[in-house]
């Protein structure tokens, strides 16, 4: 996040109006996804957890993709 000079204002942007494009239900202690989300201009990352248990939402990190490693943004590059 900071080195992508990305703000907590971009962030809450990208989750409220971000699309999961990776959903990761083995992870542990809580499954997790990735969202892709538009945000200034800027294409923005955020790896997320929402515990069942509680009314939180864990953001684990949040980054400026890659272009080289995306296509769209959305589906990686194998």
């Amino acid at each position: 996040m900071l080195d992508d000079r990305l703000t907590v204002d971009e962030i809450f942007e990208a989750i409220d109006n971000g699309e999961i494009i990776e959903q990761y239900t083995g992870d542990k202690p809580f499954p997790s996804c990735l969202l892709y989300g538009r945000v200034n201009n800027r294409h923005i990352h955020v790896v997320c957890a929402l515990p069942e248990h509680a009314e939180i939402l864990i953001i684990i990190t949040t980054y400026i993709p890659d272009p080289d490693k995306w296509i769209n943004f959305k589906i990686r590059r194998k």
